[in-house]
């Protein structure tokens, strides 16, 4: 279901095709390193790369028999090479490798792969954000913590912040990828009972692959929980993303709401609704990716050497994981591309509590003139307190307390409730959090 929302570059790197393309390609890369090595005739790597091939459904048809896929795969490579007069040859196809071998150095490849287009998603995310960030630097916003008014910051900072945890989210991701990066023809149990080392080396250097440097039959998996835990990384910063848009796309907020194309309809009872469905999607999917981790870290506690309990699990969490990590980067930088921003209502909120949104700076410069803070405290929430509770108009309040005045001239109380003060430095942030890029 989820595969035909996504990339079709992403999907088709999990499909069953593509897989035992994977597969074919480590055990040729493997027989032309043992060839190197003497442990093959090169003849019979001749004839596999000529003629190795393999055709899906009769890996399949295969499979249903014998109940192994590596057996099916290499049954059905050497009735394709029987088939194409090359059988002799065929008896040097996965000669000294068990299963995993191959599909965990295959699925490394896979996961390069995949790894590749996310990649690219975070650049792209990251590239509209930078831009939107600028454009919004100083559009005045109000903050708010617990939901409710703070004090005066900018849309631009907003957007910067997400910029910038997914600048971090592209470090994590480059390394988790390399890390993961690794494969492993170290045989049943990791000795190299029947291959050496350098063979390993030689064929994954022909696969692009760095060797693990100690495996039991499989890659530890600690590697992939690593991975896929980054992975949901990104998926909880898009949910926070998505998840203010939706906040601020609220009928009784309206700051800015996802796009709306002309012709969608909102609800089938009510032509008025303009719902955030994108973003509620994409905070959806990312709880489906942060569960993946979970099973992920589950995966790391094997038997021995190895058994397959984790198999089954992966056939799931990789390419649902890789796919949906796509699809909501690809989202989540569709949103913040078009995302409809509406300064005035900005201002309009902002405003709407009447200078109660300065009680902080306030408090700061009676203390400072001299009153203690105590004594500025009592005085700023009192009348806090009543201009909340009656909807009156807190700077007009505060500028006509006799109290106040003895402390604040009117020039010095204006500055309080001044949005350039408040927001001085934005420009200094902004340097400091694009200083790289700018």
């Amino acid at each position: 279901m989820i595969s035909r929302y996504t990339r079709p570059e992403m999907g088709a790197i999990w499909s069953d095709q593509h897989k035992y393309e994977c597969w074919l390609k480590v055990e040729l890369a493997a027989s032309e390193a043992l060839a190197e090595t003497g442990a093959v005739p090169q003849s019979a790597v001749d004839a596999l790369r000529s003629y190795a091939s393999f055709d899906l459904n009769r890996i399949q048809e295969i499979e249903r028999e014998v109940r192994h896929d590596v057996i099916a795969f290499t049954t059905a490579v050497a009735e394709a090479m029987q088939a194409k007069s090359a059988g002799e040859a065929a008896r040097w196809l996965h000669y000294g490798l068990t299963s995993n071998d191959v599909v965990d150095t295959a699925q490394a490849l896979q996961i390069q792969q995949a790894s590749a287009i996310i990649a690219r998603d975070l650049d792209e995310l990251s590239a509209v954000l930078q831009k939107r960030a600028f454009e919004h630097k100083h559009t005045v916003q109000i903050g708010r913590t617990h939901g409710v008014h703070a004090e005066p910051i900018t849309f631009g900072l907003k957007l910067a912040i997400w910029w910038d945890e997914i600048q971090r989210h592209r470090t994590r991701f480059r390394a988790a990828a390399e890390e993961i990066r690794v494969g492993k023809l170290s045989g049943a149990v990791g000795t190299f009972a029947h291959i050496g080392p350098e063979a390993e080396e030689k064929i994954c250097a022909r696969l692009g692959l760095k060797p693990a440097s100690i495996t039991s039959q499989v890659i530890s998996r600690d590697l992939h929980a690593n991975y896929i835990a980054t992975v949901a990384g990104i998926a909880s910063t898009l949910d926070k993303i998505a998840l203010e848009i939706r906040h601020l796309q609220r009928t009784e907020v309206r700051e800015a709401e996802e796009p709306f194309a002309p012709g969608q309809k909102g609800s089938s009872a009510m032509p008025h609704k303009r719902n955030p469905i994108v973003s509620e999607q994409i905070c959806g999917l990312a709880r489906v990716v942060r569960a993946n981790a979970q099973a992920a870290f589950e995966n790391v506690a094997l038997w021995h050497e190895r058994d397959i309990s984790h198999s089954s699990v992966e056939r799931v969490i990789l390419p649902d994981s890789t796919i949906l990590i796509d699809y909501v980067l690809a989202k989540t930088t569709w949103l913040i591309s078009g995302l409809r921003v509406y300064p005035e209502r900005m201002r309009q909120n902002l405003q709407s509590t009447k200078g109660l949104i300065f009680s902080g700076q306030l408090l700061l410069d009676l203390a400072a003139a001299g009153m203690s803070r105590e004594d500025a405290y009592r005085l700023v929430q009192g009348h806090a307190m009543r201009a909340w509770e009656s909807d009156a108009d807190f700077q007009a309040a505060v500028e006509s307390d006799p109290e106040v005045q003895r402390y604040l001239a009117k020039d010095r109380l204006r500055q309080i409730f001044a949005l350039d003060r408040q927001l001085s430095n934005v420009e200094r942030i902004f340097q400091r959090v694009f200083e790289k890029t700018l």
